[in-house]
């Protein structure tokens, strides 16, 4: 059905509204890096430090719903419940409280009081207090994970194409992560590990429709050998056009279905991928495409010299002395 309510053959004309999408990408690229230069990001646990718990119990396993039930009338803040040991025991983590170590411990033993009191039968496991060292290699981990992510896609594009398809392909992923940060950063959504891998996710995504889309872009620079470069990669956008919008559609549709049916544990997550779905689709069609013509890219790179062996080399029409 949805593959009928989108045209195959469309000719929009996306490399004229390249420099209307450059100051676009430029604005929210500085916008981003002062939201997050004045307001920095809205940390959770993992990387801001908190207090973690441990409960379970001897003869059956826990309820998560339960365990929420019992901690939210807390008041606490950003609270993470997992289920751990084959689900005989639940693992609480609580953001960190106002106050030194001695507000943890009190946190902790307020919390241990609530299960108590609430299920009896409830045993307190271990409680331990994540101290800002732990959180300052995680941060550093962290970033270190997306840098080498990214770095790996420009060796692999460059191997693969040339060098100025590596180099924009690297400029639309950091386009995409730096204009994720601005997104969390406006929002204020918890940023935790999980956001990490949302980040690493959104590098994946957006690379393989940037791969796609250069992929046609080489097979028509040596078909359409003296065709203007903007009509080429005009051609290329709209000819994956239709791949592109079914692939972000049917992303964003489980996408929505698990941001507001999921709960709240996995809403960030979600949220920063339906961010960066749009926000990768945007990027390989209005910056990772219009840097190829900045760059001046080589068309002698990617002809062969033998017609013959070139299978995306239009042979349908006859050569000077075909018709002879």
């Amino acid at each position: 059905m949805l593959l009928r309510l989108i045209p195959q053959e469309t000719k929009v004309n996306f490399l004229g509204m390249r420099k209307i999408a450059a100051v676009l990408s430029v604005l929210l690229g500085i916008a981003s890096i002062t939201l997050f230069a004045v307001n920095s990001l809205n940390y959770g646990i993992d990387f801001q430090g908190g207090i973690e718990v441990e409960f379970g119990f001897e003869d059956r396993t826990v309820d998560i719903g339960q365990i929420r039930a019992v901690v939210a009338p807390l008041g606490m803040g950003d609270v993470s419940v997992k289920s751990i040991d084959e689900g005989n025991s639940a693992l609480i983590r609580i953001e960190r409280q106002p106050g030194g170590d001695q507000a943890q411990s009190d946190a902790t033993l307020r919390v241990r009081q609530a299960f108590e009191a609430a299920l009896p039968d409830i045993q307190f496991r271990q409680g331990n207090i994540i101290g800002p060292v732990v959180s300052g290699e995680l941060k550093r981990d962290g970033v270190l994970a997306v840098s080498i992510a990214v770095i790996a896609v420009l060796i692999y594009i460059w191997f693969r194409f040339e060098w100025q398809f590596g180099l924009g392909a690297v400029i639309a992923l950091v386009h995409d992560v730096l204009l994720t940060i601005g997104f969390f950063a406006v929002t204020r959504l918890d940023f935790n590990l999980s956001i990490i891998a949302a980040l690493l996710t959104i590098v994946g995504y957006s690379l393989n429709d940037t791969v796609v889309v250069y992929d046609r872009v080489r097979e028509n620079i040596r078909k359409y050998r003296k065709m203007p470069m903007e009509e080429v990669l005009n051609l290329s956008l709209n000819q994956t056009l239709s791949r592109t919008v079914m692939t972000s559609v049917t992303t964003l549709l489980a996408l929505f279905a698990l941001f507001f049916l999921g709960g709240d544990v996995i809403q960030g997550f979600t949220a920063a991928m339906i961010w960066g779905v749009v926000i990768g689709t945007y990027s390989s069609i209005f910056v990772a495409s219009p840097l190829l013509m900045f760059f001046k890219i080589r068309r002698e790179a990617m002809i062969l010299d033998d017609d013959s062996k070139d299978p995306t080399v239009d042979k349908s029409r006859p050569g000077q002395f075909g018709q002879f």
